[in-house]
């Protein structure tokens, strides 16, 4: 009986041995150790795996909501959004990324953080519920009071797992991660569909973002297993505020400047225009946050690691942006030349004018897909002020490319945003990567070759969707279409430009993935 109790004291005394092992992992000094660049490929290619998970769960989604909710639904939502949307680039004012990137944290500083970002998510949550009626009076739609009451939640939510969701991130834990959200994602989308069968309408939109980020901050809170104590503020923790203020000021002028088509939208189209606007809008955002957004998270993990050695760091950003150009700028492409029979195959004739406006939008997508990795560089440099200065930049220029399209309707925004997009990708890397080193042309070396073969590529496509395959069916036009697309992009990039890398990567990848015996079986 006595051997029983000694032995359970030790197994309880080897948990919680093994439990503060796991915490004090997050805790490590964050430099570089053997294998890395295998460690952040494997990363890299989890999250967006994760994330591909999650765009087909929510298009799947759309696919059912789409028919259960009229453009309307769609566009009382997103007039409380495209103002109160901000909650998660604004309540953690940075940290996340102040806390992947800084060399060394304690336990105190982290918690620090901790009751800094949920001080301020409940306040903005107490503030955007007051300002419902001011929303309601611009819009002119009194049921945008208690929509954003609701939505204002999520200030809270999100406030509550942005310290154990970068400390998850910090130890490069990125399985975990990409669990939690396809977890938190399926629940929170067949939720939603649920309550729109049932007659619930824009409710089911305006509850499922809320949903999710609770479900986020009960997996990561299970997994971290790290609990917030004192706080103990350091010149660590003003350094890191510091560094998060400068990314969110850039957050929030970037959020500003992606708001702004939807904010004048709906003000002069009201909640049905805007409701075609903002489900060509969701797809888009949608695929780039598959391609490029999860991505962000590892690059600076790693690139933040080889801060001491530029050439190492420049050879890898090098890489990584021309692999991602490679896959991210043709899958623009096809959407751009697809997308006008896809909308009406997936969500019914009645949004056949989200096709086209989402037809002018992917264009966009080709350099955006690049644009938005200037944070890899802002980060890895230390140089969240520079990436705050660049985003005040690029939101006074979006602005103009919105007034100047404006007149012209939705159609004529999404032509400008393509227009602006084209012109500033160059000099955003360039700028972020001024203090590394890098400049434009090694932007060009880096993409240069997969954008011609993109654009030429959508040249072709456009060509045969509106002369030899007008006539055809939107199914088999939309095949066709893809595979000529491919066909015309490889021809480019691989037969003229030759490279191959990204390629190579990938068949490597998938070999590692299959096991021995299936390669190689025994004869």
């Amino acid at each position: 009986m006595f051997g029983d109790g000694a032995r359970r004291v030790r197994n309880h005394k080897r948990a919680g041995d093994d439990e503060r092992d796991a915490v004090s992992a997050h805790f490590d000094d964050n430099v570089m150790t053997e294998g890395h660049g295998r460690k952040s490929l494997r990363g890299g290619v989890l999250t967006i795996g994760a994330r591909a998970l999650n765009a087909f769960i929510q298009i799947g989604s759309v696919l059912f909501l789409a028919r259960l909710l009229s453009p309307e639904d769609y566009g009382l939502v997103s007039m409380v959004t495209a103002i109160t949307g901000f909650a998660s680039v604004f309540v953690d004012l940075g940290t996340r990324d102040a806390i992947v990137q800084r060399t060394r944290i304690t336990r105190g500083e982290v918690s620090a953080l901790f009751w800094i970002t949920l001080g301020v998510g409940t306040v903005s949550a107490v503030l955007v519920a007051l300002s419902g009626p001011l929303i309601a009076r611009f819009y002119g739609e009194p049921r945008l009071v208690m929509i954003a009451a609701v939505s204002s939640l999520t200030f809270v939510t999100t406030a509550l797992h942005c310290q154990p969701y970068a400390l998850l991130r910090r130890a490069m834990q990125f399985r975990e991660i990409g669990a939690i959200e396809v977890a938190a994602n399926v629940i929170s989308a067949s939720a939603a569909i649920v309550m729109a069968y049932y007659g619930f309408g824009y409710w089911a939109l305006v509850l499922r973002p809320l949903t999710m980020t609770a479900l986020i901050a009960i997996g990561v809170w299970a997994v971290c297993r790290w609990v917030p104590t004192r706080p103990t503020v350091t010149g660590g923790v003003k350094d890191m505020l510091k560094f998060g203020l400068n990314l969110t000021g850039f957050t929030m002028t970037d959020f500003a400047g992606r708001s702004g088509d939807r904010v004048a939208v709906g003000y002069r189209g009201g909640a049905a225009g805007l409701g075609h606007y903002q489900n060509a809008r969701f797809i888009y955002d949608n695929l780039l946050d598959v391609l490029v957004i999860p991505v962000h998270g590892v690059a600076i993990a790693s690139l933040s690691k080889l801060r001491d050695n530029l050439p190492e760091l420049k050879r890898l950003w090098s890489k990584a942006l021309s692999i991602l150009a490679f896959y991210a700028m043709p899958a623009f492409g096809i959407l751009a030349v697809t997308s006008q029979d896809v909308i009406v195959l997936l969500l019914s004739p009645k949004w056949a004018s989200s096709g086209t406006l989402l037809s002018i939008l992917a264009l966009r997508g080709i350099p955006h897909s690049v644009e938005r990795t200037l944070g890899w560089l802002h980060v890895a440099a230390d140089r969240s002020d520079r990436w705050m200065r660049w985003g005040v930049f690029a939101t006074v220029a979006q602005f103009a490319a919105l007034f100047c399209g404006l007149p012209f309707g939705p159609i004529g925004i999404a032509v400008a945003y393509v227009a602006s997009t084209f012109i500033l990708f160059v000099p955003a890397i360039e700028y972020a990567g001024r203090p590394l080193g890098i400049g434009a042309r090694d932007v060009v070396a880096a993409v240069g070759r997969q954008m011609t073969g993109a654009v030429a590529a959508a040249g072709v496509g456009f060509l045969l969707r509106f002369t030899v395959l007008a006539d055809m069916h939107s199914l088999e036009r939309t095949l066709v279409l893809t595979v000529a697309y491919a066909v015309v992009y490889l021809a480019i990039v691989v037969g003229v430009f030759g490279v191959w890398t990204p390629i190579t990567l990938a068949l490597s990848l998938v070999r590692n993935a299959v096991p021995v015996r299936v390669v190689q079986p025994v004869g």
